[in-house]
């Protein structure tokens, strides 16, 4: 199929390779549908992404189908102990005739043209690795070599899995901050897909999986021009306004909503709740799942359904409360979403 566009954004048109898109990367992936759209939503708002999971889950499947479907230029990067951010930004070696020499980096490599980063093990790298990767993600432009790189079509794509502990720095909140969304990669639910995974063959071997995934389907560089035309199109009334202010108000101070959790002290539990960034974020991914369904206005459901994944890592808990944040922040969200009426 032609991935050639019109001089002028056709948002049906591009709706259409948004569906094809999310089928080619099920070529790859079983039972992660939700996943998918979510993923989707996070391109075309033009955010980064977060995965996490279990080893062998299907993470990296995932991101390298992703990958493959958006086209442009891609680098990965391994995150280990020993990595240093200059690591990212250039590659020294020692040539044939025995002379040092300096490489551009993955970043660097491709310069305008780099359109995904994945970093693979992100909890992995060291907080200094973490702060430059933080510069990038929110500027999308890096200093090195006297001058100015910029990467104005770039998302990062980056995993972590929640087994391994040691040798791992957790990433700092204004790092986690820049991803749009967090997404949890779980097993399938369905017995008929887990079946599929563990006696299909064609799911043990991940390369030929991602070869099957069309290249270039969503032509990057038209993707923030795409992106800004979806906000501009996708109205939210004044209704779901005051329905998006509560949930605001509840993520701050869920006592007062009637919002409770069995065992927690609701008023003693959040330190700082939802950002008005993280609030303008929540309204960009909800437009474009409204936009996917071919719908001009954001309905409740299109809140509901990017709630989670934008609020959960930006709500913070207090000191008491922070080591259980796995047993609660999905509790808090969906208790939330349970309490606040919707209109």
């Amino acid at each position: 199929m032609s991935s050639v566009f019109p001089a002028t954004i056709d948002l049906s048109h591009w709706r259409h390779n948004a569906h094809l898109f999310q089928q080619e990367i099920s070529k790859a992936v079983i039972g992660l549908d939700d996943a998918i759209r979510l993923f989707t939503i996070c391109i075309f708002s033009r955010g980064h992404v977060m995965l996490e999971g279990d080893v062998g889950v299907g993470k990296t499947t995932l991101l390298r189908a992703v990958t493959t479907a958006l086209g442009g230029e891609y680098e990965r990067i391994e995150g280990t102990i020993d990595l240093m951010p200059n690591d990212l930004l250039y590659h020294s070696f020692i040539d044939e005739q025995g002379k040092p020499k300096v490489d551009p980096g993955p970043l660097l490599k491709h310069n305008e043209q780099l359109a995904t980063f994945f970093f693979n093990e992100v909890n992995r790298a060291r907080p200094q690795v973490h702060s430059l990767l933080l510069r990038v993600m929110a500027e999308r432009r890096v200093s090195a070599f006297n001058r100015d790189y910029h990467f104005p079509h770039l998302q990062v794509f980056a995993d972590r899995n929640r087994v391994e502990k040691e040798e791992t720095f957790e990433i700092p909140s204004a790092a986690r901050d820049r991803f749009l969304m967090e997404l949890k990669i779980e097993i399938p639910v369905d017995k008929n897909a887990r079946k599929e995974l563990v006696f299909d063959s064609r799911f043990h071997q991940v390369d030929d999986l991602v070869a099957q995934v069309q290249h270039g389907i969503l032509p990057f560089h038209s993707l923030n021009s795409v992106a800004a035309s979806i906000q501009q199109t996708v109205h939210v009334s004044d209704t779901i306004q005051d329905y998006v202010l509560q949930l605001w108000e509840a993520t701050r101070k869920p006592a007062d909503y009637g919002v409770s959790i069995e065992g927690v002290d609701m008023s003693r539990l959040i330190l700082a709740g939802l950002s008005p960034r993280a609030m303008s974020l929540l309204i960009q991914a909800a437009r474009v799942a409204s936009w996917l369904d071919d719908r001009n206005a954001v309905l409740p459901e299109d809140i509901q359904t990017v709630f989670q994944p934008v609020a959960g890592h930006r709500i913070f808990f207090t000191p008491a409360y922070e080591l259980r944040r796995a047993d609660i922040i999905d509790q808090l969200t969906s208790t939330i979403l349970k309490t606040i009426a919707a209109p």
